[in-house]
């Protein structure tokens, strides 16, 4: 019985190797049973591959709700790590995410195999990521793989024709950043292949950052150089071809996701919720959060104007927090198969907001927007500081 199991098997691998019609012509020339396999290969075949899931080796769980914190490459590969895996393991925190592609471009971590499209982009952050991710497995760490998407300046560099040319240079913004074209399908692979080697580590969610054209692109869409690929034709304007193409993205990429078992997840700016859509960046809400199975608005208080009434956001953590909490409700609502809802929350200060628009942000304010979240009705959260410097005392299940 086993050695027949183990000749299906290689014959659905060789079926799975060669084109279908070759596979199929092959066939056809010997007779009825073959006949059959023909059938088998055509009907079966996908449905049997389909199945198939990958097995890191590493197990987790995921949490009662995710409640977790922020990590850089630098933090995750450093003397730091064991500060941060101590500081998670001692309060009701429970989940990482961590810099797989940075904001640069770059990835954290050097591949082991030396062949790897992505060799030339590897930083020596994690020296080990097997290694790591088995700290969090023992810990029992929930490990999210934050990977930065259209935010590249390493490939607009590399390859000026997957991003936007001015003149006769690489376009960049106001703080000298560069990013590259999501209506093009290469950039989308380029980027899913890195979500699934995280998934193959044994990271169990992929958190898609960046997952937007460059802010206020509508202003230069007409007078940058760059292709619109197979959405260039499209019957629609180009404010409605970006908002397709963002959405298209995240749907294809949780597609090649799904045999590696993992999570997708999306960052997506908190302001949209409050809008049909916002198609100078490409972003529609509730069109992004069909696709996925977490969103994740990134609500800082301080990055807010005067919505909701309140003229000073950031000084009323509580106020801004419950009444975005009120409007996400009713747009997930709407939805057939409404994502997890994980925002990602304040824990640094924005001194830079000047004298009198902001507070310093410690205990209290981390809590009054926990606090915001649960009485919404939302239990999961994120934590956000750059420095991965966290507030010490929290409740952090008020």
């Amino acid at each position: 019985m086993r050695m027949k199991k183990k000749i299906l098997l290689a014959s659905l691998l060789l079926a799975s190797s060669l084109p279908l019609s070759v596979y199929a012509d092959e066939l056809k020339n010997s007779g009825n049973a073959r006949k059959n396999e023909v059938s088998l290969a055509k009907k079966e075949l996908p449905d049997a591959l389909s199945r198939f899931t990958y097995n890191s080796g590493l197990g987790f769980k995921y949490p009662d709700a995710v409640r977790g914190i922020y990590v850089t490459g630098f933090s995750a590969g450093g003397s730091r790590f064991k500060k941060l895996v101590d500081f998670v393991d001692k309060t009701e925190l429970n989940s990482m995410v961590i810099d797989v592609k940075d904001d640069t471009g770059n990835i954290t971590y050097e591949p082991e195999d030396h062949h790897s499209p992505y060799a030339k982009i590897g930083k020596n952050y994690i020296s080990n990521p097997k290694s790591m991710l088995k700290v969090l497995e023992k810990k029992k760490i929930y490990p999210i793989a934050r990977v930065v998407v259209f935010k590249d300046s390493v490939l607009s560099k590399a390859r000026p024709d997957l991003s936007y040319v001015e003149g006769k240079e690489l376009w960049k913004n106001g703080r000298g950043e560069s990013f590259v074209n999501p209506f093009l399908k290469e950039v989308w692979d380029y980027n899913v292949g890195i979500a699934i080697e995280a998934a193959k580590m044994g990271f169990q969610e992929v958190q898609f950052d960046y997952v937007r054209f460059p802010e206020g692109f509508e202003k230069r869409d007409k007078t940058l150089k760059y292709s619109m690929g197979p959405y260039k034709n499209l019957k629609m304007d180009n404010a409605h071809k970006r908002v397709q193409a963002v959405t298209d993205f995240v749907k294809y990429a949780r597609g090649k996701l799904k045999p590696y078992g993992v999570k997708v997840s999306a960052d997506i700016f908190g302001y949209t919720a409050t809008l049909p859509e916002a198609p100078g960046i490409g972003q529609n809400f509730s069109k992004i959060a069909e696709n996925v199975d977490v969103i994740s608005s990134m609500v800082y208080p301080s990055h807010w104007t005067s919505y909701f009434g309140i003229s000073k956001p950031d000084l009323q953590p509580y106020q801004l927090l419950k009444k975005y909490g009120e409007l996400e409700n009713k747009k997930l609502a709407a939805l057939k198969s409404p994502p997890q809802s994980r925002p990602w929350i304040q824990d640094f200060t924005a001194s830079y907001l000047g004298a009198g628009n902001y507070q310093k942000y410690g205990k209290k304010q981390v809590e009054d927007q926990i606090r915001a979240l649960k009485d919404s009705g939302i239990k999961e959260y994120l934590l956000w500081n750059a420095g991965n410097t966290y507030s010490e005392n929290v409740d952090y299940t008020p």
